[in-house]
């Protein structure tokens, strides 16, 4: 069984069992303030095990599937044990993505998240890095180059978060994606002018 799907399986299996038991819920939730404040730094981790509700879950997981399984086997190919640094990728995105909210929210405890946003927003960008004249369903309708969604992924992204208001976590998605991006181009570093030639010569 792939290390992607594993990944699916168990964020589905603690989301679905978590919306019936409040108490593992609110161990779960990454919340800032428990974090700073109670030293509760599992949150960091175990929010990204967690959804708001089954389509928030559908998503992540369907794109996760998507995307994952292919960079799964070209971190498998082409990364020295390929297989424990796709892991390691996928884990380290949960925490990058939180640190900004954490730095932001420390002070308010009322302020929550859940999802594997950040984290799939990473390996989309693994593939962005890889494949970037390959092409990408924009709004799941519209085909474009990865490198042009990645693009405007990252300014909708930063829009958005300045913005507010829409209750989703913007700089989870911006910065678990840029960490996608550099994480794995850092472990092959031809992949950055890869990327680069790619993209001119399309």
């Amino acid at each position: 069984m792939s290390i992607t799907l594993v990944i699916i399986i168990l964020t589905s299996a603690v989301s679905v069992y978590a919306w019936e038991k409040n108490a593992l819920f609110n161990k779960f939730i990454f919340n800032p303030y428990s974090v700073y404040h109670r030293k509760e730094y599992s949150r960091m981790l175990t929010g990204a095990l967690l959804h708001a509700d089954y389509m928030h879950l559908l998503i992540n997981m369907f794109v996760l599937y998507s995307f994952g399984t292919f960079i799964e086997q070209v971190y498998a190919r082409y990364i020295p044990m390929g297989e424990f640094m796709y892991i390691l990728m996928y884990t380290l995105a949960i925490f990058v993505s939180h640190i900004k909210p954490l730095y932001d929210h420390k002070d308010h405890v009322w302020y929550n998240a859940v999802g594997a946003s950040g984290a799939v927003s990473a390996v989309v960008f693994a593939f962005v890095l890889f494949a970037p004249v390959e092409e990408i369903l924009f709004f799941g309708i519209i085909p474009i180059p990865a490198f042009l969604y990645g693009l405007l992924y990252l300014v909708y992204s930063q829009y958005m978060s300045r913005k507010g208001g829409d209750n989703i976590g913007h700089d989870a998605h911006f910065f678990g994606a840029l960490f996608g991006f550099f994480f794995t181009g850092l472990l092959q570093p031809v992949w950055f002018s890869n990327f680069i030639a790619q993209i001119i010569h399309r």
